[in-house]
């Protein structure tokens, strides 16, 4: 999908910013805030702490981009209340040691990075450097939140429940409804990204001020408008049934039922984790990512997106042009940009 990056025809022509408010950044952690699995679960099995709190009330599944585009890594993040004293933090014995103590890839401790800040890391050293307090409210708002990685090799978007927590190289975008989601994955939404995006190395950059903000939704189906005000569109059932298809099947191949089984998590009331049955299924399951298959999209999931691509062209009223080849990507970005700046002047005025 990537390989043929649409022409730049539209490069002295700014685009505007019709999508305000929307996609949050991630948490930027600044420090060892997260922990792998097996030591997150420890503390949660631990006696109550001298505040009568377990380490369960802190810790939260946490997803970056490798979580997205590969397989989930089973990271936890340690989620003190914003605001804590720090001897109201340190109350939280084995997370608070492990903040103080824990070291980065250069050595360093929390304090020493903080410190290496300078004006700019904030009075509590204990707290993420960004902790996103606004993303972190939209996604306890919604049944479920999309997201997809700032880099990546495809541009994917996937599905996360609260209480699981975005890093800062996830866009969060805080909608629930498929037909949102189908929008950003079809090919529409995609041409843009490239052509408004800028690159890491070999990696297309997706950012949400340039990117997300300015690209324009069919009209019907704008951010600013709540999924409930067309959950009986025709045209909205037709994205939201094409992008629910997509997802279903691309999950029934990332965790085939024969290799998976589902074990409950340590602490009541977070999802079920996904293990493999064996060490063969673990083997399979390694190579069961989504950068391995947009990389070699097979036919099943070339049909699932040609499905969600007419659908979200019928809603721009460009079905027709969809089906006889005309909307090339040259084409889709002119259209694209023309609405872009059509909307914007509408708001101007």
């Amino acid at each position: 999908r990537l390989a043929g990056r649409p022409q730049r025809h539209h490069r002295r022509k700014k685009s505007r910013v019709p999508n305000v408010g929307f996609n949050p950044l991630g948490i930027q952690k600044s420090g060892p805030f997260d922990v792998p699995g097996e030591l997150a679960r420890k503390w949660m099995q631990e006696p109550a702490n001298p505040n009568a709190e377990l380490n369960q009330k802190i810790l939260r599944p946490y997803w970056n981009g490798d979580d997205v585009t590969g397989r989930p890594r089973d990271y936890w993040f340690i989620d003190l209340p914003l605001g804590l004293t720090e001897a109201d933090a340190s109350l939280y014995v084995s997370p608070f040691a492990h903040i103080s103590d824990a070291k980065d890839d250069d050595g360093k401790t929390v304090k020493e990075l903080r410190a290496d800040l300078g004006d700019r890391a904030g009075p509590r050293w204990w707290e993420p450097h960004w902790p996103r307090p606004e993303m972190r409210r939209r996604i306890a708002d919604v049944a479920r939140y999309i997201v997809t990685p700032e880099t990546a090799q495809h541009r994917i978007f996937v599905w996360l429940t609260h209480p699981i927590l975005a890093d800062k190289n996830l866009i969060v975008v805080p909608r629930s409804d498929d037909t949102t989601f189908g929008i950003l994955h079809s090919r529409f939404h995609e041409v843009w990204s490239l052509r408004k995006g800028s690159d890491l190395q070999d990696r297309p950059r997706y950012t949400h001020t340039s990117t997300f903000a300015t690209f324009p939704f069919p009209k019907k189906f704008a951010p600013n408008i709540p999924s409930v005000k067309y959950a009986t569109d025709a045209q909205a059932k037709a994205i939201a049934a094409a992008a629910a298809k997509l997802n279903e099947l691309r999950e029934n191949w990332l965790n085939p039922a024969d290799l998976i089984d589902f074990a409950p998590e340590v602490v009541p009331g977070l999802p079920d984790r996904i293990l493999p049955k064996d060490e063969a299924a673990a083997k399979e399951l390694k190579k069961r990512t989504l950068t391995n298959l947009y990389s070699t999209r097979p036919a099943w999931l070339d049909h699932a997106h040609r499905a969600l691509d007419e659908a979200v062209a019928e809603a721009y009223g460009w079905g027709d042009d969809w089906r006889a080849g005309i909307l090339t990507d040259d084409e889709i970005l002119a259209r694209l940009f023309k609405l872009n700046q059509e909307r914007a002047a509408k708001q101007a005025k």
